[in-house]
């Protein structure tokens, strides 16, 4: 079991484009913050970012199986463990920063910055993010940014019901590519199951990357 650096490190690499080998491995690395562990799954690797042994890990979870950590048993005995509880098991998408001043000055001539964080989507993101911003459109679409996992960049969307499937969640995940500084990255964290939500992701140049569990108090 290769134990590597910090989950920070990792991520800043798949950031780059430089992913853990896919050697059918387990890593273990420190939890990032006090806020958060969390199980991080890459094709043919996995890496749990919590305050526990490799030795513990390793009597958990077989050899070359890497379905199990990131499946209920393993999860469980590991929020038990850690005084946790998983908070969401996502798909990891990632998107480069549009650099490009035109499309920026377009998008944000159209955004206003929202003060008034009561929406329960935004409140969410103060659970799990720092430095959080928001911002809304002119159709009241939101689109939030904050420092999350590993102090990342990530980005959520909310749509008003009148403008769904018509596009807008693509445009609205486009729109945060250009709220980042340029040459950074940006993050997005999507239930499997929200189909339309990945497809507006994807359509919106973001990659799936992975995927991960979250653990928190």
């Amino acid at each position: 079991m290769l134990v590597m650096t910090t989950l920070a490190d990792i991520l800043r690499g798949v950031e780059n484009g430089v992913f853990p080998a896919p050697d059918l491995g387990v890593s273990v690395v420190p939890a990032p913050s006090e806020r958060e562990s969390a199980v991080v799954a890459f094709t043919g690797h996995v890496v749990i970012a919590a305050d526990v042994s490799p030795s513990w890990v390793a009597e958990q979870v077989p050899a070359g199986d890497l379905a199990a950590p990131t499946n209920p048993p393993f999860l469980t005995a590991l929020a038990e463990l850690t005084g946790r509880r998983v908070s969401s098991n996502d798909a990891m998408l990632l998107a480069p920063a549009i650099t490009d001043p035109a499309e920026r000055a377009e998008v944000i001539k159209d955004l206003t910055v929202l003060t008034d964080h009561s929406h329960p989507r935004v409140q969410r993101a103060l659970e799990y993010r720092t430095d959080v911003q928001v911002y809304a459109d002119v159709h009241g679409g939101l689109v939030i940014i904050g420092h999350g996992l590993a102090d990342r960049i990530e980005c959520a969307i909310e749509l008003p019901d009148a403008h769904q499937n018509q596009g807008h969640g693509r445009h609205l995940a486009r729109v945060a590519r250009t709220l980042i500084p340029p040459n950074t990255s940006i993050w997005a964290q999507i239930t499997p199951g929200n189909a339309a939500s990945l497809r507006a992701f994807l359509a919106a140049g973001y990659k799936p990357v992975g995927s991960e569990a979250l653990l928190v108090k």
